[in-house]
């Protein structure tokens, strides 16, 4: 499908009542793990694009430009809060947040699998075992808290177990940093797996940065804080691969089209028929505001959409499905690295007075005050053992004991064993 080809409708009749804006919510007891997941998905693709707009607005004196800006924005905010809302009322944080894990965890891997750009797959791959652990730590507060299993709530699609700990997310934020693409010269599918990623890890991070103070234990404040900060550093890492060189017209020509893109996606691959119908509506909105940003960059930079967007057809959609063998893989050959700068190194390679160790000394100076760690030794405490799902035995050895949890992977020399990061071929 090429948007760009398709019939846009006027902005202003994507606008809806009070009636229209309130969807019946999904059913947590029966719905698709994956549904949840495009919902997610797409309220987080939502935000980054009105944040976007509201940050345009901020950068240009031009009235009728933002006067344009505003209209569009009305119906993505709409939009936004319609998908938000398809979320049941009795599905609790804690539940919900298996889903965000689970859409991280199901997205990056995706996204890597089909990535040729070496430095942004190495990227999705590293974040990767991050996410994973992440998804280990909450399913264990879930079940000791609410006594719910998350391998339901994945549908037993994805693996809930300890990926790199999350003790070892905490590195000096200057590491965080990524080399960027150029979107002039990159393939349309690394333009958008930039984006896409960014937007999922930014809906994350702003999810768990409201949600903190709600969470029903101190022991759970304290993990929604610890993570929140860690996904702060997954929002740096990927917004980092974006193309920093386009033009605000440009990049909103591109939002528009990430937008359609994705919507698209979700059409093609989702199994509830009602919410298909509604991933095509949206699909429908989009293709207006692609068409309204095709147009303002014409009129204001006289550029033609093909000089900022060389092919407008689609790639393939992204199909959310599991990824177990992938996963497995990366978590058996990249456990033992961490970031330095732009680049990756395992913990071996490391001075004595590297930035990551002096990092973790002030923010782990014991690893009893962490709340990742307090989380699993509480439950070992309580269960004999931690709480996870496995198809089958961990690839790393080191990792593999469910009466105690390992602080050393990932953060300390000669902890685990690990090869290389691995390209796709062409």
């Amino acid at each position: 499908m090429n948007p760009f080809e398709e019939k846009a409708q006027p902005i202003e009749s994507a606008l809806q009542n009070w009636k229209e804006l309130y969807p019946k919510p999904y059913d947590k007891r029966d719905v698709d793990p994956y549904t949840k997941t495009r919902i997610i998905l797409m309220n987080g693709t939502e935000f980054e694009s009105n944040w976007f707009s509201h940050q345009f607005a901020r950068h240009t004196d031009n009235n009728d430009l933002r006067r344009d800006l505003a209209l569009a924005r009305e119906v993505e905010k709409q939009q936004q809060l319609k998908i938000s809302l398809l979320k049941p009322q009795n599905e609790t944080i804690l539940e919900h947040t298996i889903g965000y894990e689970q859409l991280a965890v199901d997205l990056t891997a995706e996204l890597a699998k089909r990535e040729l750009d070496c430095n942004v797959k190495t990227a999705l791959d590293f974040a990767l075992l991050e996410d994973f652990d992440h998804l280990y730590r909450y399913a264990n507060l879930l079940e000791m808290e609410q006594g719910v299993y998350a391998e339901w709530l994945v549908g037993r699609y994805t693996e809930i177990m300890p990926g790199r700990p999350t003790i070892a997310h905490h590195r000096f934020p200057k590491d965080n940093v990524r080399k960027g693409i150029n979107a002039k010269e990159a393939d349309v599918q690394t333009v958008l797996d930039t984006m896409i990623i960014t937007a999922a890890e930014q809906q994350t991070m702003n999810y768990y940065m409201n949600v903190t103070n709600f969470a029903a234990s101190d022991l759970g404040r304290k993990l929604y804080q610890e993570i929140a900060l860690v996904e702060e550093e997954h929002v740096t890492h990927y917004e980092s691969l974006m193309d920093t060189n386009a033009t605000w017209l440009e990049m909103l020509l591109w939002h528009e089209y990430c937008e359609c893109y994705l919507y698209w996606s979700c059409y093609k691959t989702e199994t509830d028929s009602r919410i298909r119908k509604f991933w095509e509506q949206n699909l429908d909105f989009e293709i207006s505001h692609l068409h309204k940003a095709a147009d303002l960059l014409k009129k204001y930079e006289k550029k033609d959409w093909q000089e900022v967007i060389k092919e407008g057809t689609f790639p393939e959609p992204i199909s959310l499905h599991e990824n177990i063998d992938y996963v497995r893989k990366i978590l058996g050959e990249t456990v033992q690295f961490t970031t330095v700068k732009d680049s990756y190194k395992k913990i071996n390679a490391l001075s004595e007075n590297a930035d990551f160790f002096r990092f973790q000394e002030i923010t782990n100076p014991t690893t009893q005050i962490v709340p990742s760690h307090c989380v699993i030794e509480t439950f070992i405490r309580r269960h004999g053992a931690d709480y996870r799902y496995q198809v089958s035995q961990g690839p790393v050895p080191e990792l593999r004991n469910r009466r105690q949890d390992n602080t050393s992977v990932g953060r300390k020399p000669d902890a685990a064993e690990s090869t290389k990061f691995f390209c796709n071929e062409d």
